[in-house]
């Protein structure tokens, strides 16, 4: 499938909301959590205001312009921790693909351009959340060298040195 990868722009906000939905993990069997889900403020602090000082990101798009998914960087601070949260100065990133488009490499390029752009920036550190049966995320942090430092609630943190 060829696709191609450009940054957020914001326009994309919607899509943005729809893979912050996508990136709840729902085991096998389980219940999928209800949409408005993504308006509460411990999961809306991903996507809103989005385009701030330091907010990175990108988009994967077909050929015809259809959105795939997104990969997102975004710092928070004590006083509004992410899942993710480990400083001040380490982005959380956020990374989702519609069902579809999931296991055929996507989600490694996107990956792979966020930190390529992460390293440029200067940026040392990225950290991420993630529930340790998702063994298919887990296993691509794994592969790029995300070590786990902690959990929060159900969730594994991880971070990668740049």
């Amino acid at each position: 499938m060829r696709y191609s990868i450009r940054p957020i722009t914001e326009q994309d906000v919607p899509f943005l909301w729809d893979m912050l939905y996508e990136s709840l993990y729902v085991p096998k069997g389980k219940e999928p959590f209800s949409r408005n889900v993504i308006k509460e403020p411990f999961l809306s602090k991903y996507v809103e205001d989005w385009g701030r000082e330091g907010d990175l990101g990108y988009i994967a798009v077909n050929d015809e312009g259809l959105s795939l998914g997104s990969i997102t960087a975004r710092f928070f601070n004590e006083d509004n921790k992410g899942f993710g949260f480990v400083g001040n100065d380490v982005p959380e990133l956020g990374i989702a693909l519609k069902e579809e488009y999931r296991g055929i490499g996507i989600g490694r390029a996107l990956l792979q351009m966020l930190i390529d752009v992460l390293k440029e920036k200067g940026i040392k550190k990225v950290s991420l959340s993630v529930a340790p049966d998702n063994m298919a995320a887990m296993k691509l942090y794994q592969r790029f060298g995300f070590k786990e430092v902690g959990m929060v609630d159900t969730s594994i943190t991880m971070v990668l040195e740049l």
